[in-house]
């Protein structure tokens, strides 16, 4: 039996009132339209997640791929992950350098090692041996969404990510982040950390936004899943659980997330998130401020 699709993605939270996000909302939706045709001709999760991901990447438009920002030494340090929820199986590359598509190199470690997360040179070699697109020029090829000490609050609410169930109830998560303009060499956020700012099981899939040190201490992806499992929750209530969880700690942020029904969370406790979710019913939403 067919099991209606959803589809969610996110293109940063943080405080971004009052800007222009026309661009941005132009290119959420057209990924949005991209993602759900290839679910309605019965595309697997994991396919959908990576090309939604990768347009994201590729825009320029936020603190991921294309759009990241430098580290304090000028270099650009990228992070990433995706989870395949039927099999609990995950990969993540961080602090990597030199390639284009982080989300690439995370389904790379995924499909090809027996790890989890690879880091840094290790990354960077892994890469080359997998023979991923390389970033041949930084200083040229990436096009920094804001290149100012003002802009480094903004900046760390930048991450891109998408969910998705497909039609055989299988759900996949995928998250990718430039990180922090200014962020010290090797700083590492909750984004391809799984259970902090990425996850997928059999119940959800999830993908964070925000001040990444504090989803990393509320384990906020993961803690979705257990208000799940363990309290009964539906998606709403334990995505809304895990992000108040998190901000009385101090941090902000938020959240999509889709359960095995194709129910979509979509909140959110900072100024605005970039956002867009569809289902199977032909529900669509494309949203920054509500």
């Amino acid at each position: 039996m067919s099991i209606p699709y959803a589809l969610a993605l996110h293109g940063g939270a943080g405080p971004i009132r009052n800007s222009d996000q026309s661009r941005e909302i132009a290119n959420m939706t057209a990924m949005l339209e991209d993602g759900r045709a290839m679910l309605a001709k019965g595309a697997p999760a994991m396919d959908v997640v990576i090309t939604v991901i990768r347009g994201l990447e590729e825009a320029g438009l936020y603190i991921a791929g294309k759009g990241a920002a430098p580290n304090r030494e000028g270099r650009f340090e990228l992070d990433a992950a995706v989870m395949d929820g039927a099999a609990r199986r995950a990969g993540a590359v961080c602090a990597l350098s030199g390639f284009r598509s982080p989300i690439l190199a995370a389904k790379a470690v995924m499909e090809n090692t027996p790890h989890v997360l690879l880091a840094g040179a290790g990354a960077k070699a892994f890469c080359a041996e997998m023979n991923l697109q390389p970033v041949d020029d930084p200083q040229n090829y990436y096009t920094p969404v804001a290149s100012s000490m003002a802009a480094t609050d903004a900046l760390s609410h930048g991450t891109v990510g998408c969910v998705v169930l497909d039609n055989t109830g299988a759900l996949c998560a995928g998250t990718s982040t430039g990180g922090v303009l200014n962020k010290m060499p090797g700083r590492v956020g909750d984004s391809p950390l799984i259970g902090a700012g990425t996850w997928a099981d059999e119940r959800v899939a999830v993908s964070c936004t925000g001040q990444g040190e504090y989803f990393i201490r509320a384990a906020v992806a993961a803690d979705v899943s257990a208000r799940m499992k363990y309290a009964g929750m539906s998606v709403d209530a334990a995505a809304a659980g895990a992000l108040a969880d998190m901000e009385r700690q101090g941090g902000d942020g938020g959240l999509i997330a889709v359960d095995g029904q194709g129910r979509i969370a979509l909140p959110f406790i900072s100024h605005g998130m970039r956002r867009a979710a569809c289902d199977g019913q032909g529900n669509i939403t494309v949203d920054v401020f509500r």
